[in-house]
């Protein structure tokens, strides 16, 4: 396969990332943009040595044009519905009409594929968008890397250095996946990049429990953690149902409380937990792992 890649949300937080990792591999990269995109978004694609490709991604014409020549899309598109589902099929079907091989869809998460009967909003949409590309005559790769790993440096009381605690739902030696943002877009493009990658490419820079944080942050401080058990996995649907209805606008939002909620019931479950694990197909990549990130949280939380 040539290495041409169309990237669609190049300039959000996991795109510029991607955009990047393809540029590290010596991958041609059509960075896809809004036209009213801002000239400082604009000038750090370009200075990494990005082809501003500006589209309206509504316009199907406008769109095919823009694919034209590429040998993969990828989506790092992020939002609701209208997103993940309504505008990725219009860039998939561009890219079909453009004669593109390969579609990356806007996945990164845990494993989606086994949690129809665990209810997550935005894994929902991701099932649902996986059954209109599976459908497509074109071939899709999808890559799962459990949570991201940089959400312990933002406070979560799954692992809170400040006071040694780890806070769960269900048993404290659930294990779970966690794979840093960077680690997740060099996969991504290497993904883009293999002749040979599977339908669902699934990656983990680490695995590792409630109790293994807790057993992780005593090594690290000389203090013991505290395992704080907020309620089984029934408990926390019940929280989900009771969030969520105490908040009708987090409908519109990406990112309510109770969608946080629903992420953790799969990962605390154990059912979106990744299997098996490809990170040996990427045997370039240094994984990061649990230890590294607490590590510099420890170094910055102490001034260092």
């Amino acid at each position: 396969m040539t290495s041409t890649i169309a990237l669609a949300g190049a300039t959000g937080n996991l795109g510029g990332r991607i955009a990047a990792a393809l540029r590290r591999n010596d991958a041609q990269v059509w960075a896809l943009v809004r036209p009213d995109t801002g000239e400082d978004k604009l000038e750090r694609l370009s200075a990494s040595g990005c082809t501003i490709v500006k589209v309206d991604l509504a316009d199907p014409r406008q769109l095919q044009a823009a694919l034209r020549g590429a040998d993969v899309v990828i989506s790092a598109l992020q939002g609701l519905r209208e997103v993940i589902v309504d505008t990725q099929t219009d860039l998939l079907e561009a890219a079909v009409a453009a004669g593109v091989r390969r579609f990356v869809p806007s996945d990164y998460a845990a494993d989606f594929t086994r949690t129809a009967d665990e209810p997550n909003r935005n894994f929902d949409m991701r099932r649902e968008f996986a059954a209109i590309v599976d459908a497509a005559p074109i071939e899709p790769v999808s890559v799962l890397n459990g949570m991201f790993m940089d959400l312990l440096a933002y406070g979560m009381p799954l692992f809170d250095l400040k006071t040694h605690s780890v806070t769960y739902w269900g048993e404290p030696d659930q294990m779970f996946d966690l794979t840093t943002m960077d680690d997740t877009a060099m996969a991504t493009a290497l993904a883009a990049l293999d002749p040979q990658a599977q339908r669902y490419v699934r990656v983990a820079g680490d695995q590792i429990s409630p109790s293994g944080l807790a057993a992780l942050g005593e090594q690290l401080t000389g203090t013991p953690f505290t395992l704080v058990r907020a309620g089984s996995i029934e408990d926390l649907g019940q929280a989900i149902a009771t969030t969520r209805a105490a908040d009708p606008g987090g409908e519109t939002e990406q990112f309510p409380r109770w969608q946080q909620l629903q992420y953790t019931r799969n990962m605390m479950s154990g059912k979106a937990k990744l299997n098996p694990i490809d990170n040996a197909r990427f045997p370039t990549i240094t994984w990061t792992t649990v230890r590294d990130l607490a590590t510099g949280m420890l170094a910055r939380q102490n001034g260092g």
